[in-house]
Formats: structure tokens, C-alpha cells, sequence
């Protein structure tokens, strides 16, 4: 198995010009029986890379994530959905940045109908208050629009609050 271990990290050191986190991270998969054909790709940096690796020791789909559109960051947030059993398939868009990803995740840890602001015309401070406003049971639509400021849709979220 070793001689088999070194052959591919061999053929594929000769074929990429990895750096040496890449190739340390190719190693330490096959030292550990991963199939690193899901990371070994220059397209990937190291830290894409390291993301993909911990997701396949974990045994998770990677598939969901392990794509170039994607930078680590938005990555892990993918990864930790799908450790916590959620339901990535609402975040997992190169079209959210990672702080968006975190909203829509935030909404699905708790339960809550993320379908509603999960679009990338809302940014990440507008996910959050059209998110809290569904936490307390408030009737969102009059600031679930994206062309409202985030501040904005605090104070009518807050008003909604004190009414209720």
C-alpha cells in the first residue's frame, strides 16, 4: 500500500506545481487513506485544500463544497452544515459570501424558514434582522426588501418588537 501511497503522490507532484502546503496536505491524505483526487487539484490553494481534507476525514460530501468558486472560508461554513446535519443545499452558492452562508446557517440551527431571506440581494446584516424578525414571530414584510438598509429594517424590526 505504502509503494502504491508514493506512487501517486509522486505522479502528481511530477504533473502540479503544488507549494509545499499542498504537498503536505496531498501526503498527510494519502498517509491516511483519503482519496485525495477530491483536493489534489491546482486549482485549490492549501487552505481550499485543508477544508476539503478534513470534511473527507470526517466523511462527509464534499461534494457539496470542494469546488474552486468557493474560497476556504465559505468552505468551512459548508463543512460545519454539514457536520451539524443541515441542510447546506440553501447556502451552498458561490453566489453568498461567508457571512451570508453564516446567516442562512444561523436560520437553519434554528429552525427557522431561511428560504425567506436566503437570496444574495439581501447582504449578511439584512439576512440577520429579517432572521431575527422571524425568531420573534414578527410579520417581516414590510422590510423584507433588499433596496432597505439594514439599519432601517432594525428600527422597523425593533418598533414591530415593541408592539407586540
Amino acid at each position: 500500500m505504502k509503494e502504491n501511497q508514493e506512487k501517486i503522490y509522486k505522479d502528481l507532484i511530477n504533473k502540479y506545481n503544488f507549494d509545499k502546503n499542498q504537498k503536505a496536505l496531498i501526503n498527510y491524505g494519502l498517509d491516511n487513506g483519503l482519496d485525495v483526487s477530491l483536493y489534489a487539484n491546482p486549482e485549490f490553494n492549501w487552505r481550499q485544500m485543508e477544508q476539503i481534507r478534513f470534511g473527507l476525514k470526517k466523511n462527509l460530501n464534499v461534494s457539496w463544497y470542494a469546488r474552486p468558486e468557493f474560497n476556504w472560508e465559505q468552505m468551512s461554513v459548508i463543512k460545519i452544515g454539514l457536520e451539524k446535519g443541515l441542510d447546506v443545499s440553501y447556502y451552498a452558492d458561490s453566489g453568498f459570501n461567508r457571512d451570508q452562508m453564516i446567516e442562512i446557517h444561523y436560520g437553519l440551527e434554528d429552525k427557522i424558514d431561511v428560504s425567506i431571506y436566503a437570496k444574495p440581494e439581501f447582504n449578511s446584516y439584512q439576512m440577520e434582522e429579517i432572521r431575527f424578525g422571524l425568531e420573534k414571530s414578527l410579520d417581516i414584510s414590510s422590510y423584507l426588501n433588499p433596496n432597505i438598509s439594514w439599519e432601517e429594517m432594525e428600527k422597523i424590526r425593533l418598533e414591530l418588537e415593541s408592539k407586540k
